[in-house]
Formats: C-alpha cells, sequence, structure tokens
C-alpha cells in the first residue's frame, strides 16, 4: 500500500516538473522574443527553430522509433502549408484564432489522411526502396501543386494571413515532443520499436507490423502537416521549391545528427542547425563551406554511436 503512495507521488512530481519546465520555456521564449536580448535577426529564427523541432520530432517518429528511412517528409509537410493558407485566406468570417486554430487542424489531418493512403502500399517496401518511393512521392506532391491553380502554381500562394507567432509554435512543439515520447513509452510504441528492432520477430508474437507501421506514418505526417501550417502563416507566401527533396534531406539531418530515436538530440539539432547557418552568415562565401565542415566534424565525432553525437548529452535511454 505504502509502495502505490509513493508511486502516486512520484507520478504526480514528475507531472509537477514537466509543467514547470514547460511554463520556464515559454518564459524564455517570451523573453527571447520580447525582450533586447537578441538582435532582429536572431529573433526572426525564434519561429522557424520551433517548426524544424516539430519537423524533427515527427520525423524521428517514422525514422528513429519505426526505422524506416522516409524521403518524403516536406511533402507532407507542403500539403499542411497548403491546405492550411488556402482555409485562412478564403475563409474570412471566422475570427483570426479561430480560422488559424481550425487551419492547423486541417493541415495536420489532410497530411495524415496522405500519409495513410500512402503509407498503405508503400510500408510493405524496406530499405532504400521505401526510401526511392518516398522521395518519389514528395516530388509528386509538389508537381501537382506546381500544376494546381487554387495553389497559385509555380507563382505561388502570396498574401497568406501571418498568424503564426512564438505562442502558437511553442504549444504545438511541446505537443508534438509529449506526444513523441507518450508513444515511445506506450504499448503501441514498444510494438513500433520492436519492428524496427526484428520485423520477423514482431509478427512472431502477434505483432500487427503493417498497422502499426501506418500509425507511425499518420501520427509523423499529421505533425508535419501542422507544422507545414505554421511555416506558411509565418512566411506569408508559398511556392512549391520550399518543399523539394532538399528540404526532405534537411530534416533527416536534424534527425541524424540528434540520433535516431532520440527525441532530445533531435530538438537540440534542429535549433543549432536553424541558428548556425545564420551565425555562420558573416562568411559570405564560406559560409557554406565551413557549414558542411561542420556537420562532417560532428558526423564523425559521431560514428560509433547511433543514437547521435548530441544524443550523448543524455544518459537516460529515450530508445529500446
Amino acid at each position: 500500500m505504502t509502495q502505490k503512495i509513493r508511486e502516486k507521488m512520484t507520478g504526480k512530481n514528475r507531472w509537477f516538473i514537466m509543467i514547470g519546465i514547460m511554463i520556464a520555456g515559454y518564459a524564455i521564449c517570451a523573453l527571447l522574443a520580447e525582450g533586447n536580448l537578441l538582435n532582429r535577426q536572431m529573433k526572426s529564427l525564434i519561429v522557424p527553430a520551433g517548426i524544424n523541432i516539430i519537423l524533427a520530432v515527427s520525423l524521428n517518429i517514422t525514422t528513429g522509433f519505426l526505422g524506416e528511412l522516409s524521403l518524403g517528409h516536406a511533402g507532407f509537410m507542403a500539403i499542411g502549408a497548403y491546405t492550411g493558407a488556402i482555409f485562412t485566406k478564403y475563409i474570412t468570417f471566422l475570427p483570426p484564432v479561430v480560422a488559424f486554430f481550425i487551419g492547423i487542424l486541417l493541415g495536420g489531418i489532410m497530411a495524415a489522411l496522405f500519409g495513410i493512403l500512402i503509407g498503405m502500399p508503400v510500408l510493405r517496401l524496406r530499405g532504400d526502396y521505401l526510401a526511392i518511393v518516398t522521395l518519389a512521392f514528395g516530388e509528386i506532391i509538389r508537381s501537382v501543386i506546381n500544376a494546381m491553380h487554387i495553389t497559385g502554381g509555380a507563382k505561388g500562394l502570396a498574401k497568406i494571413p501571418t498568424y503564426t507567432n512564438y505562442t502558437w509554435v511553442y504549444v504545438i512543439m511541446i505537443t508534438t515532443v509529449l506526444v513523441a515520447r507518450r508513444l515511445l513509452h506506450s504499448r503501441q510504441g514498444r510494438a513500433i520499436v520492436s519492428i524496427r528492432e526484428n520485423t520477423i520477430a514482431a509478427e512472431a508474437v502477434g505483432v500487427q507490423v503493417t498497422r502499426y507501421k501506418i500509425l507511425a506514418f499518420a501520427i509523423a505526417a499529421f505533425f508535419a502537416g501542422m507544422a507545414g501550417v505554421l511555416y506558411a502563416h509565418n512566411f506569408s507566401i508559398l511556392k512549391p521549391d520550399n518543399f523539394d527533396y532538399n528540404k526532405s534531406i534537411d530534416i533527416l539531418v536534424f534527425v541524424v545528427l540528434g540520433g535516431m530515436g532520440s527525441v532530445k538530440g533531435s530538438t537540440i539539432a534542429a535549433v543549432i542547425l536553424t541558428v548556425l547557418p545564420e551565425v555562420l552568415r558573416s562568411a559570405d562565401d564560406l559560409r557554406k563551406l565551413l557549414y558542411a565542415l561542420a556537420l562532417i566534424i560532428i558526423m564523425i565525432y559521431k560514428q560509433g554511436n547511433k543514437r547521435g553525437w548530441l544524443g550523448r548529452l543524455f544518459k537516460k535511454k529515450e530508445a529500446v
């Protein structure tokens, strides 16, 4: 009886600590965005950094937890971005806050639906074949958007309301991280990780491999779609070229650098790789070279540790 009471108290303490950390994190974001600690250039990176965290953590569900290499994450981001932007641009009778909230949900749901539709046939493939097909999916989405009139075609979709701020991004970022961590330590998460470790063994003990693969794919696509809506309402203009395969590679780099299956690592990697190009901007022509060298050095130190270089900062394992 005493042990049960202690377990309940420990659980409550964890929740209080977690809530305290979230409040402190938001206070820091507000201080950085509203205060005079950063210059205007660095302040403008707060929202993109949060969006990149959402994208990195969501891709980690597929690539890190499930162990399947996906190169079409930018395609789900594009679906969410255009869905949310078209809704808020043409539905003007709703209050801005309500319209934006609905737009975020619609963007996530639409991306998740495409995730399910694409995932059902695609996730039967493995390894390089899956990577190639998901890469093709991202390019097909971009080509379709490029050909549609309602999306503005190659000219892009302009005059999107700028509703995104650090509050919206922070709330969705925290939601993404909490869902990813909760999924990892849930019954479904253990089934997903078992598929990553050994698909045949997972099938032998009764794990419905296809079902859990689609579940992971849909959740990752949902949050990628929400990140796309935030992205659209931050820059106020969308072009198909914003979501090419290079964007998917950039998101994958966040995951690889942070460590496969590490939520904390992906979060820190997304922040570092968002800020680093701007820090190196003063180097002019050498900026891209220095950025590439920094990535190479980090990857060299990462060798021999599949959790990633940043994953070494955390002793507690997040993946089984």
